[in-house]
């Protein structure tokens, strides 16, 4: 049973640490040895969120080697750029599309990178790169919040679990009110990747 690496970055009230825990919940439901981290920034809302979650046959530490991230699961570009170095020569990123600018940049003190820059970082640092619209997605479902759900179910379309298990994960831990949303939400970033894939 080979051994899966997942850095989820974000900024916090993105639903970043939620999405670690379903994923680790995910690798446990698939029969995996499971072990996840999370680490916040010092103001939980609008600062940095690492999550670590790893699968395998026998994980004896939560935190992913230095440069043996699989998947790396940006919610925000910057947050996403500041952790290509740790992703493998093959590993595969999936960046949400969106911008939130940090104090530096708000307060003139920096400047939020190009896209050209993100771009050619992306293209240099990972062999598989998914930009993916998640918060035009989740809107387009009525609620911006999904988008945590929306990025994994493009994750989902990328592994080799059957959708049954993340079905069943998000039923066990999201409010009973808010479970088909996040089903939808689910599929709506699974049938994403799935296009994008056809089309390479």
């Amino acid at each position: 049973m080979e051994t899966v690496n997942f850095l989820i970055t974000g900024v916090g009230g993105q639903g970043t640490v939620l999405a670690s825990e379903l994923i680790a919940a995910v690798g446990l439901a698939a029969g995996y040895d499971v072990k996840k981290s999370d680490l916040l920034g010092l103001s939980v809302r609008g600062g940095g969120v690492i999550g670590h979650c790893r699968w395998g046959e026998k994980i004896h530490s939560p935190i992913v080697p230095e440069g043996r991230v699989d998947f790396l699961i940006a919610f925000e570009i910057l947050e996403g750029l500041r952790w290509l170095n740790q992703l493998k020569p093959d590993g595969t990123v999936l960046i949400n599309q969106q911008e939130i600018h940090p104090v530096t940049v708000t307060s003139g003190i920096a400047k939020y990178p190009t896209r050209e820059i993100v771009d050619a970082a992306l293209e240099k640092a990972a062999k598989n790169i998914y930009r993916v619209p998640a918060v035009d997605m989740a809107v387009d479902l009525g609620n911006s919040r999904v988008l945590n759900v929306v990025l994994l179910g493009v994750l989902s379309g990328l592994l080799d679990i059957d959708m049954n298990v993340w079905e069943s994960v998000l039923k066990e831990r999201v409010p009973s009110k808010y479970v088909n949303l996040n089903i939808k939400a689910l599929h709506t970033g699974r049938s994403w990747v799935k296009e994008v894939k056809e089309r390479v």
